[in-house]
Order: structure tokens, then sequence, then C-alpha cells
């Protein structure tokens, strides 16, 4: 099973990207995770669209065509998600054919605040939701206080969350087994 996962955070040492570093160190047996760059991809511009679409757009739409699921990471800004990750999405939500349509999908964050993520969580479920996207409702992972979970470099050192982020992605790929 292949996931892919898209971090709202462009830092390489966020909190987010901890997680997706996480992620892949715990994933279980014939699952492999690979982490999505965003960081070139440009602010969405319709005139670009279509046959203009840049190449970063392009070949981000075909990795999550490949996935067989889907796993967001995302920190949250001013209550909501990143504007990098929702320009990503608008980006994609643009390529013909409804690539979030069906496709299994979990969301995961962490913040430095006390609700761990979970105002930005709700709004990518609403947006994802609304592109047809499967949501995993549980078990969610919303890390609060990640400055006390995670090293410097962004790594995430607490036992606890990473037993959530493993139990998270066993629930994943049973329910994308449902639909392949």
């Amino acid at each position: 099973m292949k996931v892919l996962a898209i971090a709202g955070s462009l830092r390489e040492q966020s909190f987010n990207r901890g997680l997706i570093r996480a992620a892949q160190a715990l994933a279980p047996a014939g699952m492999e995770i690979i982490a999505a760059d965003i960081s070139d991809i440009p602010l969405y511009n319709g005139d670009d669209d279509g046959d203009n679409r840049p190449a970063p757009v392009t070949a981000l739409a075909e990795q999550v065509k490949a996935a067989d699921a889907l796993l967001f990471a995302t920190p949250e800004y001013n209550y909501s998600i990143p504007g990098v990750l929702k320009n990503a999405i608008d980006w994609l939500s643009r390529v013909p054919g409804g690539i979030f349509a069906g496709k299994p999908a979990a969301i995961m964050g962490a913040s430095m605040g006390g609700m761990g993520s979970s105002r930005s969580q709700y709004h990518l479920r609403q947006i994802l939701v609304g592109l047809d996207a499967y949501l995993l409702k549980k078990p969610e992972v919303f890390v609060s206080s990640a400055h006390e979970k995670c090293d410097e470099q962004g790594n995430l050192t607490d036992d606890k969350t990473q037993s959530l982020i493993a139990d998270q992605l066993v629930a994943l790929q049973a329910w994308s087994a449902h639909f392949s």
C-alpha cells in the first residue's frame, strides 16, 4: 500500500514534517509512506491552469493519483489550515478527473498550542469531504504542546504520540482496504 503524505508546513524542521517522518518509521507492514514536497507549488492562478499547469503541480497530481491513500499533517495558522496547504489542494482540485474522489485519507497535526491543530484539522476535513475524499474518522491525532514532544529538528520523541500515529496508520490501512 502506497500512502502519499503531505505536510502543511514548508519548514524542514517543522513539527508536522516530523509527524510524517514518524509515520514513515511507524508504518505497518505492507505500507510505504512517501513524503510529498509542496514547496515549489506556485500560487494558484487560473490563467496558468489547464495546458499551462506548472510542472510541480502536475508532478504532485501524479503522486496523488498513484497513491492508494493520503496522509495530511497540518499545523494550525490563525485558527485554520496554512495557505500553502490550501493552495496545493486548490491546484489539485482543478486537475481533471477529481483526483481526491474516492481516495482514502487521514489527517494528523501538531501545534504548540493546547488544541493540537484541532481547528485546522476540522477545516481540512471539510475541504476534503467536499472533494469526495474518504476521510478516516478515528483515531484522530491532535498533538498539542508539540515543542515539548519533539526535538529541535522537529522529530517526534513522545512515545504516547508515536503510539497514536501507529494506531492511525493501522486504521488507515484497514479503511483503505474497503475501497481497493
